[in-house]
């Protein structure tokens, strides 16, 4: 191996290092768990539709429109759109969301999932003066 090729491996291990060890030291504070108190406010065509609690137990969710139908389920202290028949189906893509101010938003049938908070407000980022 030359000198060249040694720097250039170098370069790149520092380099991915430098993205893998904040990953390993990240605090998961606000994600859902047991003693996490996060509900999932669902709205329909901007109104409050319901607030669910995440649970570890599995809990379904039926919205029925006359725009169409979504299926949500509860399950592992997150929340998923498991079916939904809109023609595009891109709601279905946003996977489990278990953080606050995660959102699955299914505009072909103006639903929005969002994470809060078990009060369903955020605290006070900052100050400005």
């Amino acid at each position: 191996m030359k000198r060249a090729d040694v720097l250039l491996v170098s370069i790149v291990l520092i380099a991915a290092l430098a993205f893998l060890v904040p990953r390993w030291f990240s605090n998961d504070a606000d994600k859902a768990g047991p003693g996490k108190n996060l509900v999932a406010n669902i709205t329909v065509d901007g109104k409050l539709y319901k607030t669910v609690k995440l649970t570890k137990e599995e809990q379904t969710i039926d919205i029925r429109t006359e725009r169409g139908y979504n299926i949500l389920k509860v399950h592992d202290y997150g929340i998923e759109m498991y079916d939904a028949d809109c023609p595009d189906k891109v709601c279905l893509g946003f996977g489990t969301i278990n953080r606050p101010k995660q959102t699955i938003v299914c505009l072909p049938h103006r639903v929005l999932v969002e994470v809060a908070g078990e009060s369903g407000e955020d605290g006070i980022d900052a100050y400005v003066q």
